[in-house]
């Protein structure tokens, strides 16, 4: 690392198969907002990864020519990597190779606040870290023979897998006592009529800013990925309605490590168990329908894909699209187009909410009312 503690970065890309030649906009985006400043871009074209280097010696060669040219002193990769290959690549490349996953952990272990985000985080860096253990102690089978410098190598690996182990389980335990907490909250809310809507989205499509602007709070909110992590609840005054409250859950993207949807069950909990799912899309991304799905399979990896949805197109200042709303056949509000930062056409969003949750009308009403609509 620098003195400035700046870390320069060239980002690899690759396309397998026959997929298309990565644009490296998002991975540049995460590296940036993981503190590291991309000074490079290489691409490249594989029919398979390869075993040992996940790109072709050819290429690496050449990310070692690009790095050196450019004073990197790290290579991310858009890609998971495993052990064995991110060991053979730093070796090969001569300094620190971080993956895609690592690299969004890293993100996650920075702007966790909470206690629980810290537990979730640490307990999803524990089990990607456990995956690596084997070849981290090689440098051990080099003291082969003497008094009592015989094997120490393998005993270490199984004491290192034995301590992850132990905390694993005493942060899975912590995290089933927030879990239980969550639903002792949840039923609470439902005693007291209170609808919950959850906001969820891509990373940055502008989440935590429609969040502050209907509820007036100053939830932390800016123009990265991840900007934020912990969930916050809090309530909307909505006219007409019962008593709503918003909760504002963490982004998602494109390959989301498992470890992280796993480690997150909890916090996304809110998503699969609110009344109605507000999916907040960003009206003005090229992949915009890429991002959607993205959302829509993690979900329904939660379990939340059986949840009424609301669509929000954001960012129409960008986009160019008039704020308005959308019906469906049944008259009811599908699509919601605003722009948070503006505020314009904010109003149809509570008239949506107003319309979903009318006040005095039951959680069967709406049930049955979601049913007759598509």
């Amino acid at each position: 690392m620098r003195a400035d503690g700046v870390q320069r970065a060239v980002i690899v890309g690759l396309a397998i198969g026959p997929r298309r030649e990565p644009a490296l906009d998002e991975i540049a985006a995460l590296a940036t907002s993981a503190g590291a400043t991309v000074v490079a871009r290489v691409t490249g074209r594989r029919p398979a990864p390869d075993p040992a280097l996940y790109a072709g010696r050819g290429k690496v060669d050449e990310i070692a020519g690009v790095r050196a040219g450019a004073g990197a002193d790290l290579v991310i990769f858009d890609h998971a990597l495993s052990g064995v290959q991110q060991r053979n690549l730093e070796q090969a490349l001569e300094c620190r190779v971080v993956d895609r996953t690592s690299l969004i952990l890293d993100i996650f272990a920075q702007r966790a606040h909470s206690a629980e985000g810290k537990l979730q985080v640490e307990l999803a860096q524990l089990a990607h870290l456990s995956t690596r253990l084997v070849g981290g102690w090689t440098h051990l089978e080099r003291q082969k023979g003497g008094i009592g410098l015989r094997g120490p190598g393998e005993t270490q690996l199984e004491t290192d897998r034995r301590l992850i182990g132990r905390r694993v389980k005493l942060l899975k335990e912590r995290l089933a006592r927030v879990t239980v907490s969550r639903g002792v909250q949840g039923r609470t809310r439902r005693r007291a009529r209170v609808r919950t809507v959850a906001l969820v989205g891509y990373t940055n499509a502008g989440k935590s800013t429609l969040f502050n602007r209907l509820t007036r709070e100053r939830v932390y909110a800016a123009d990265q990925l991840f900007a934020t992590l912990d969930t916050t609840l809090r309530r909307v005054h909505v006219p007409g309605a019962d008593a709503v409250v918003l909760s504002d859950t963490v982004g998602f993207i494109r390959d989301l490590p498992h470890d992280l949807v796993a480690a997150f069950r909890a916090t996304l909990s809110e998503a699969g168990e609110a009344d109605l799912i507000a999916h907040v899309v960003d009206s003005a991304a090229a992949d915009r329908d890429a991002q959607v799905d993205a959302v829509e399979r993690v979900l329904a990896e939660i379990g939340a894909d059986a949840v009424p949805r609301l669509t929000v197109l954001n960012k129409i200042d960008a986009s160019g699209l008039a704020p308005g709303v959308e019906r469906d056949a049944y008259g009811t509000i599908r699509t919601v187009r605003l722009s948070a930062l503006s505020g314009a056409g904010c109003a149809g969003f509570t008239d949506a909410l107003a319309e979903r949750f009318p006040a005095g009308a039951t959680h069967a009403d709406d049930a049955a009312s979601a049913d007759a609509t598509p």
